[in-house]
């Protein structure tokens, strides 16, 4: 038998993502400090914060799989956080405009039973269309991604504000590579397509 799955977020985008893979599995929130360290890429902060929450949620369950995840946008190599206002988020739009943004998330999937696990930074690029002030307007009042690094939600109407997108597995961009977890899970002995084993 398989050990429990559990994702270790309370994001409600990473929760439908996973539901893609018709696995049973529980979600618990955990609870770190996501700042960034002193000097720290933004690779070695995502791959950092994915296994700490991973490790955060193994602390009470000690014999499951758990999924960390993280994930930066990154334009001109300096970290986009999430803008929480709609000044930030115009400011974030605007910058991103006509240009092209790299995200990257963390994906660790922590064995809790022997505290082994896999962890990877997955890029995903973005090239944003040419804004006007009155389309970036339009999209943060219709969505309101205050709480979205970057300022949008490509699962939802996000997706105009785009031009191309560039990487191994669209999920990536919402937070969960599912391909690359998909390998993992494999590695760890659940196989997706056949998970009675």
């Amino acid at each position: 038998m398989p050990p429990r799955l559990i994702l270790a977020s309370s994001s409600p985008f990473r929760r439908a993502l996973l539901d893609k893979l018709a696995l049973p599995y529980q979600c618990q929130a955990p609870d770190i400090d996501e700042s960034p360290l002193a000097g720290e890429s933004a690779e070695a902060l995502v791959r950092r914060l994915a296994l700490q929450k991973a490790q955060a949620v193994a602390v009470d369950n000690s014999d499951a799989l758990i999924i960390g995840s993280d994930q930066v946008a990154l334009l001109d190599g300096q970290i986009l956080g999430k803008p929480l206002e709609h000044a930030r988020a115009i400011a974030q739009l605007q910058a991103a405009s006509g240009r092209r943004v790299r995200f990257l998330t963390g994906l660790c999937l922590y064995d809790s039973r022997d505290r082994s696990y896999q962890l990877e930074a997955v890029p995903f690029d973005v090239q944003f269309r040419v804004l006007s002030a009155a389309q970036i307007e339009y999209y943060l009042h219709h969505e309101q991604p205050y709480q979205c690094a970057g300022s949008f939600k490509s699962e939802g109407l996000g997706i105009a504000l785009f031009e191309r997108l560039e990487g191994e597995d669209p999920n990536t961009l919402i937070g969960l590579p599912l391909i690359r977890l998909i390998r993992m899970l494999a590695q760890a002995g659940v196989d997706v397509l056949d998970p009675a084993g």
